[in-house]
C-alpha cells in the first residue's frame, strides 16, 4: 500500500461516519488517500474530518465555487487513482453509477477513472434484497466492479438483517489485495520494452565559466522515466544538468552539451519507445573560449551556430514499431507549431504545453499539456502533477487506456 493512491467515494449514510477509520487505515499503511463526498454524505461526516485525516483536500462539489477550483478536478482525480473506494455506497449511489449518472463529484470520478473500482453497499435490509438494486449490483460487477457484500447484523432502522457495510478492517483488506493485482497488472505492460528518455537542460558553453542554457529542470523527463521502470520497462535516462535523484531501477546517463546528449541518444537509438523531454539548446557559440572571458575581453555580440537537431534525427531513421515521443514548449500558435513538429519530425505523438499557463512549463510541479498523434487525436488533459501527466503520456502513446471520451477531439 506504500506511495499507492487511493481515492476514497463517501456517500449519504450513517456508515459514512466509518469512512474516518477507513482513511486512517490506508493512510496508516502509507497510501496516498483523496476523499470525495457527495453533499448528503457531509450531513454524517465532515469534510474537515476526513480531510484531516488525509491530509488532502475533500471534494465534494463538482463545480467549485471558488474561481480558481477546476472544474475538471473529476478528471484528473480519475486519472491519479490506483484504486477508487466507494464506501459506504447507498441504494442511490449504486443506482447512479449503475446508470452512468454524472451529478456529483463522487459519481463524475465514477466515470472517468481508469483504475478497478471496490464498491460497499450500504443500507436497510429491504433495500439491499430489492429487485433494483439487485440489478443495479450486478450492473455494476459487469461493468468490471468489485462489490462486496452487504453484512448481516442490526441496521440503522433497528431491523436485523443482510444491508450493513463491511467493516473497515474488511475493505482495507479487499483493497489491498485489489492494490497488488493492480501493481503486478502495471509491473508487466511495459515487460521485456526497452525505453528512452531525455531530460534536462542542456548547456552551451562560451567558456569555462559562463554558458547558454534554459529553466529546465529535468522534472518531467524523471517522471516520465520513473513510471516507465513502474511499469517493468528496461529505462535508460540521458540527463542534461539536474539536482533530481535517479529515479529507482532507472539507468541515468549524464551529459552536459546538445553534442553529449546526441552522442548518448544515439547508443540506445533502437529502443521500442523514446521519449524526448529534454530542452535542448538550439544553438551553440561558434566559438569557445579555453580560458575564463574578462569583462573587457567578453565580445558584445555573440556568434551563435545551430546544435544538431536530435529529434529530427530520431525521426529519420524510426523503424515501423518504434514509438516516438517529442514535447513542444510553445507560447504562441501552439497547436499549428506542434502539429507541423509533428509531421515534420515524423513523431508518433507530440506533448504541447505553453509556460505562460499557470502551473505548467519549467519550474513546477505541474503540468498542462495537450497531446496529438500522427493519427489525429488531439487530448487535452487539465493541470495535473507531473507524475499524473507522466502516467498520461504512457497510457495513451502505448494504447493502455482508450482516452477520455470528451477529451479527445479527432482531427476532421
Amino acid at each position: 500500500m506504500t506511495n499507492r493512491r487511493i481515492l476514497l467515494g463517501v456517500s449519504g449514510s450513517i456508515a459514512a461516519y466509518k469512512a474516518a477509520e477507513l482513511v486512517r487505515l490506508f493512510k496508516k499503511a502509507g497510501a496516498d488517500v483523496r476523499v470525495v463526498m457527495t453533499p448528503d454524505a457531509t450531513r454524517f461526516v465532515t469534510p474537515l474530518t476526513l480531510g484531516t485525516l488525509s491530509e488532502n483536500e475533500v471534494h465534494v462539489e463538482i463545480f467549485p465555487e471558488n474561481v480558481s477550483g477546476s472544474w475538471t478536478k473529476h478528471v484528473s482525480l480519475g486519472l491519479w487513482a490506483d484504486l477508487f473506494v466507494v464506501a459506504p455506497a447507498t441504494a442511490q449511489t449504486l443506482a447512479k453509477m449503475a446508470g452512468g449518472m454524472c451529478d456529483s463529484m463522487l459519481t463524475a470520478v465514477a466515470l472517468t477513472a481508469r483504475c478497478p473500482s471496490l464498491v460497499c453497499p450500504a443500507m436497510d435490509h429491504d433495500m439491499y434484497i430489492h429487485a433494483s438494486t439487485k440489478a443495479n449490483i450486478a450492473t455494476l460487477r459487469e461493468n468490471g466492479c468489485t462489490v462486496m457484500e452487504a453484512v448481516h447484523g442490526e441496521l440503522a432502522s433497528g431491523l436485523i438483517g443482510q444491508g450493513r457495510m463491511p467493516e473497515p478492517e474488511g475493505i482495507f483488506e479487499e483493497a489491498g489485495e485489489m492494490i497488488r493485482q493492480v501493481v503486478s497488472a502495471r509491473k508487466g505492460l511495459l515487460q521485456g520494452k526497452t525505453v528512452l528518455v531525455t531530460a534536462g537542460p542542456t548547456r552551451e558553453a562560451i567558456d569555462p565559466v559562463r554558458y547558454i542554457s534554459n529553466h529546465s529542470t529535468g522534472t518531467m523527463g524523471y517522471e516520465i522515466a520513473r513510471a516507465a521502470a513502474r511499469r517493468g520497462a528496461d529505462v535508460v535516462l540521458v540527463s542534461g544538468p539536474t539536482s533530481l535523484e535517479t529515479p529507482e531501477d532507472v539507468r541515468r546517463v549524464d551529459v552536459i552539451s546538445t553534442a553529449e546528449m546526441h552522442k548518448a541518444v544515439q547508443q540506445h537509438r533502437d529502443s521500442d519507445i523514446i521519449v524526448m523531454v529534454a530542452a535542448v539548446a538550439d544553438f551553440s557559440p561558434a566559438t569557445r573560449s579555453e580560458d575564463k572571458l574578462k569583462k573587457d575581453e567578453t565580445p558584445r555580440e555573440l556568434s551563435l551556430e545551430p546544435t544538431v537537431d536530435i529529434l529530427a534525427g530520431l525521426g529519420q531513421d524510426k523503424r515501423e514499431a518504434q514509438i516516438l515521443i517529442g514535447f513542444a514548449l510553445e507560447t504562441n500558435d501552439g497547436l499549428k507549431n506542434a502539429r507541423g513538429k509533428l509531421e515534420r519530425k515524423n513523431l508518433d505523438w507530440i506533448v504541447l504545453n505553453n509556460p505562460k499557463e499557470p502551473g505548467a512549463g519549467f519550474g513546477t510541479l505541474t503540468n498542462k499539456v495537450t497531446l496529438l498523434s500522427s493519427s489525429g487525436q488531439e487530448v487535452e488533459l487539465p493541470l495535473m502533477p507531473k507524475s499524473e501527466v507522466a502516467e498520461a503520456i504512457l497510457e495513451y502513446a502505448t494504447n493502455e487506456g482508450s482516452g477520455i471520451s470528451d477529451l479527445v477531439v479527432e482531427k476532421n
